[in-house]
């Protein structure tokens, strides 16, 4: 059998830059295509193929392309450092698309199949610039329900109601963020927290109900808009141990003894397997699951969004055209066999269609020190009280040396550059993304 080449396709130089090209479209053997059927169980390939108008067979292809696509971007993502700008994938699934921004990086990119191309802005330079406008959240107008970086303009784009684009525009200038930076774009977006105050059969907490986001040893992980930290919950029974929002929006609770968390996700009826938490790209496919509308499928848009809901504004969200409804709130956001994150909120419902946003579970996982249930590992009962922490924790004892990918929560402090520096916004930091370089982030202690 012939073996599956990933081919490069040539990327057009378009206005600053210039974008890597990874060409996925599948040839995969008969072999290679099993396989990948055998990690999605038919019925999410049935949902797939309702809800993005393809068939089965194309669903099929599609997550085995986009488990590559994941692949090739995990890779390249470490070895282009500070010069990575984003990622995503065609409206086809099959073209995954990484911006660079050092054209000197061009024999690492073709190296991986890839054709490179360089545009202006660094993902991390996206990031900063949006941080600024996450840092005015409670400044900006009623008119703008939301605001996220758009990797594929290599721009941040600011939501903006009827009759609120000068305002938006005026709010992106007092913060501080580069006007050639920002895209104002209308939208009809409402986003509101998706809880429905009836029982249901998810779980439930005083008079409202919603969803189990991931199975975790000693509990799950959901909304944390269910519940604050103290919350008693029933079906399962538990307690929430920690919860954060608005700003964020997660909590995880901590079961009751003799409830046992498994690997699956729901997808009425029967479920999926979870396998692990492999971040999926832009324009990958993504499914969820809740108690209200079921199972349904769309696509992500874009990452690091911010939304303002009436509580307050939350930041580092997955923006979706999933539709949801209320009850459907911390349920199961899952790609292939990979935990995604946990509903938030959003507009729309399952008639009209709707934009939805999830709350990326590496976060969750991260911050209260949790270990994701995936196949192969046995279930656990919840006799054993775990001792994972209940609510935001530093990975780094305060004085200890800044590190990348670590959490730093309200109140933390490190050391960069021979000088301390003390927490202003709580959040995971990344490379570039330095005590002296983000302001917004961190001030000298």
């Amino acid at each position: 059998m012939n073996r599956k080449i990933l081919a490069a396709t040539a990327a057009a130089i378009t206005g600053a830059g210039l974008i890597t090209a990874i060409a996925l479209t599948p040839s995969a053997s008969a072999g290679q295509q099993a396989t990948a059927g055998d990690q999605a169980q038919s019925e999410m390939l049935a949902a797939m193929s309702r809800d993005l108008k393809i068939s089965p067979e194309q669903a099929k292809l599609r997550l085995a392309s986009e488990q590559r696509a994941a692949a090739a971007d995990n890779t390249l993502k470490k070895q282009l450092g500070t010069s990575y700008a984003g990622s995503w994938l065609d409206s086809t699934g099959t073209t995954l698309t990484v911006a660079v921004t050092d054209a000197a990086q061009a024999d690492l990119v073709r190296a991986a199949g890839a054709t490179p191309k360089t545009v202006a802005r660094s993902a991390t330079d996206l990031d900063a610039a949006k941080l600024r406008l996450d840092a005015k959240s409670t400044k900006a107008p009623k008119t703008v329900p939301g605001w996220y970086t758009d990797v594929t303009t290599n721009s941040i784009v600011v939501l903006a109601n009827a009759g609120g684009e000068a305002a938006a525009k005026s709010w992106a200038a007092e913060s501080g963020v580069a006007a050639d930076l920002v895209r104002i774009e209308a939208s009809t977006e409402k986003p509101r927290a998706l809880i429905d105050i009836i029982g249901g059969n998810a779980y439930t907490f005083g008079s409202g109900r919603c969803s189990i986001g991931f199975p975790v040893e000693g509990g799950f992980v959901t909304a944390g808009h269910c519940g604050t930290t103290g919350t008693r919950t029933s079906n399962p029974s538990g307690t929430v141990a920690g919860s954060s929002f608005p700003g964020n929006d997660y909590a995880w609770v901590r079961a009751d003894a003799g409830n046992t968390p498994r690997a699956l996700v729901n997808r009425y009826p029967g479920t999926v397997p979870v396998a692990g938490s492999t971040e999926a790209a832009v324009n990958s496919s993504v499914c969820r699951s809740g108690s209200t509308t079921g199972w349904h499928c769309g696509t992500i848009l874009q990452k690091n969004t911010s939304v303002t809901y009436p509580e307050g504004t939350i930041t580092g969200l997955t923006r979706t055209n999933v539709c949801a409804e209320p009850g459907d709130s911390g349920g199961s956001w899952i790609s292939g066999d990979q935990a995604q994150g946990v509903t938030s909120g959003g507009s729309g419902d399952c008639t009209s269609g709707g934009t939805i946003y999830f709350q990326p579970v590496s976060e969750i996982l991260s911050v209260y020190n949790l270990r994701l249930m995936v196949t192969g590992n046995p279930p656990s009962s919840t006799t054993t009280t775990p001792t994972t922490p209940t609510g935001p924790t530093t990975s780094n004892p305060p004085g200890g040396t800044w590190a990348p990918y670590t959490y730093y929560g309200s109140g933390a402090t490190a050391s960069y550059g021979g000088s301390d520096y003390r927490v202003i916004q709580p959040h995971t930091s990344m490379p570039g993304w330095e005590p002296p370089n983000v302001p917004a982030l961190w001030e000298l202690a």
